[in-house]
């Protein structure tokens, strides 16, 4: 038994120390909010905050100045991939993204690539007078490798020549209407038919023995390959002493044009123009820097003795990492990207975006410094052999397809940060809002319908939500020997304020995607988009292929004029021309019934396609 004075405390008292209690916990609580309030009421720790701190770093001289520093280094030497000299060209991006906060790595592959072995090219003129041909720009390209195409298989012709503008559909219809022939001959091109390797098989297909393709500045270089990626590993990455396809396989050979090419130079292209006989050369066919006028398309009566071989094999490449991890999202990427191999020098194409990157990577080291840490992972990317097809970054996302599809924020590309005025920008829709919020400028988003950088594999292969940016349209230096920091310092941006700018724009994007509680996608724009695509292609569900009958040519079920001019029925025009026919002949309603089932599945495909949907079962 308890003793009289250890009794249980009453409820009155109970209750008077429960307030008290409150009281103490509310007073306490309020004292260490206002001595230490959280982070996110803090201005200094916001989102916003930090955003500013990146742009502040913008406006001093500081930015510009070190991003030409990083271009200058960048474009001492050439640096084409799986060449020696590409390996100095990495360790200094590596170096530079080697800052505290940043894990930097380096992943290898080892993909096949091509190079030149030998080539030539010499006029063979009707008086025996044998002239040599320059492949080169002389003297700038000392230190590079020889003008070429990557992936044109050796080969040899000796046969007249032909110009076939820029061998288009309609160039060989028009040579066709002149009496011109392609079979048997060397075709001379004009760059701009699209892409080298499609325009190089078009004219295989036509039975030409090589194509000889001149641009209107210095020498192009470039790919002929089709597709993107390692040829050999189709859909898996190439990684060292893995699975490989043979050559022999139709698959690779696919890849490639039959016959031989190889870039010479508009001075190269006019020796050989001028030489020409046959038809007049059609006036649209003269590009603006072509020095020549009322020239012959050909065939002959010169002949060019054309000689190229190729050394195929395989190399080892390069792509270097920079990774900032999230403190709340880490599985969540925000991936920035540009390649660092170049044909030649490489100061527009690729490394004014690589100068770029390294000052993001500066400017991101310095927020950290201050204490901030991304919501989701940055990732920093410099890829390897972009230009000869995409390689680096494509092998990449075949290697990490899996965790890229569901766990890839966006991918931000710049390739030529800057080749001229203008500021341009392509995008997946969902991104639009973010662009113009950024930039404030952007008056019309393009689509990235195309596969021309390192977007290509995550946007059409992995489908992540897409970006390209870039200062100026087409600059007269592409792919060529004169691609150099003195172009870009007397050109380009000779105060490397452009330059300034997309670091601004590429850096605000990816910290609004990997700092905004809720991702800033605006799906506005594809509702837009697919709604107007759907009124569009709804009209087309209203066609039929095999047309009204008796009258092919009219496809439309609804709209197309009836035979009968005089029928008063506007609309269905197939059940007015059976009416009009049972009208006239005996027994034809069963063509009468066949006619609305025609029109009744032509109007269930339009309502199909307006909903967006497939049909996949009877209702």
């Amino acid at each position: 038994m308890p003793s009289p004075s250890s009794q249980n405390p009453t409820k009155p008292s109970l209750f008077i120390l429960l307030i008290l209690l409150s009281f103490l916990f509310y007073y306490y609580h309020t004292l260490h909010t206002n001595l230490h309030p959280s982070s996110p009421r803090n201005p200094q720790n916001t989102p916003d905050h930090y955003r500013n701190l990146f742009l502040h770093h913008s406006l001093s001289s500081i930015s510009a100045s070190t991003i030409s520093a990083h271009l200058r280094r960048l474009t001492l030497h050439p640096h084409l991939a799986g060449t020696p000299s590409a390996s100095p060209t990495a360790q200094y991006v590596l170096r530079h993204l080697d800052l505290p906060g940043i894990e930097t790595l380096v992943k290898p592959y080892q993909p096949l690539l091509s190079y030149p072995a030998h080539a030539s090219l010499a006029l063979h003129l009707p008086n025996g007078t044998v002239r040599s041909l320059p492949l080169s720009e002389h003297p700038t390209a000392g230190a590079v490798f020889p003008a070429y195409h990557a992936y044109s298989p050796s080969g040899d012709a000796f046969a007249e020549a032909v110009y076939v503008n820029q061998g288009r559909e309609e160039d060989y219809e028009r040579l066709e209407e002149l009496g011109v022939r392609i079979r048997g001959r060397v075709v001379v091109m004009r760059r701009g038919g699209g892409p080298r390797g499609r325009v190089v098989e078009a004219a295989a297909e036509r039975g030409a023995e090589a194509v000889v393709m001149f641009t209107e500045a210095g020498v192009e270089r470039g790919t002929v390959m089709m597709g993107l990626g390692d040829p050999l590993t189709p859909g898996w990455a190439a990684g060292v002493g893995d699975e490989r396809l043979r050559l022999e396989d139709e698959e690779v050979k696919e890849r490639f044009p039959r016959i031989p090419s190889m870039p010479v130079s508009v001075d190269t292209a006019e020796v050989i123009l001028r030489e020409l006989r046959g038809p007049e050369v059609p006036e649209e066919w003269w590009g603006p820097q072509l020095r020549i006028r009322g020239g012959r398309v050909g065939s002959g009566p010169v002949i060019l003795n054309f000689t190229y071989r190729e050394d195929r094999k395989m190399a080892t490449i390069q792509n270097v990492f920079g990774v900032i991890r999230g403190q709340e999202e880490p599985d969540r990427y925000v991936i920035l990207g540009n390649h660092r191999d170049a044909w030649t020098y490489g100061a527009v194409d690729p490394n004014s975006g690589t100068a770029v990157l390294l000052e993001i990577a500066r400017r991101l080291g310095v927020l950290m410094h201050s204490g901030w840490r991304p919501r989701r992972t940055i990732v920093l990317c410099s890829w390897d052999a972009e230009e000869f097809g995409m390689i680096g970054s494509t092998e990449w996302v075949e290697e990490n397809l899996a965790s890229l599809g569901s766990n890839a924020v966006a991918y931000l590309n710049v390739d030529c940060a800057v080749q001229g005025p203008g500021f341009f920008a392509s995008a997946t829709p969902q991104l639009d809002s973010l662009l113009v919020d950024v930039t404030k400028k952007v008056e019309e988003i393009e689509r990235l319908g195309r596969a021309d950088s390192d977007f290509s594999a995550f946007l059409h292969h992995a489908g992540i939500p897409s970006i390209d940016l870039y200062y100026g349209e087409a600059f007269p230096v592409y792919h060529t020997a004169f691609d150099s920091y003195e172009w870009m310092k007397v050109h380009g941006d000779p105060l490397f304020r452009r330059h300034v700018a997309v670091a601004d724009i590429w850096g605000l994007v990816a910290l609004h995607l990997a700092d905004d509680p809720v991702l800033p996608f605006n799906h506005l724009s594809y509702v837009a988009q697919l709604l107007n695509d759907r009124l569009m292609l709804g009209e087309r569900g209203l066609l039929d292929a095999e047309g009204l009958k008796g009258r092919s040519w009219f496809k439309h079920l609804v709209y197309s004029p009836a035979k009968d001019y005089q029928s008063k029925l506007s609309f269905f025009p197939g059940i007015a021309d059976e009416i009009y026919r049972a009208a006239k002949t005996a027994g034809g309603q069963s063509s009468i019934q066949h006619e609305i089932w025609r029109v009744a599945r032509a109007i269930r495909r339009a309502a199909m396609v307006l909903r967006g949907e497939l049909i996949w079962r009877e209702n």
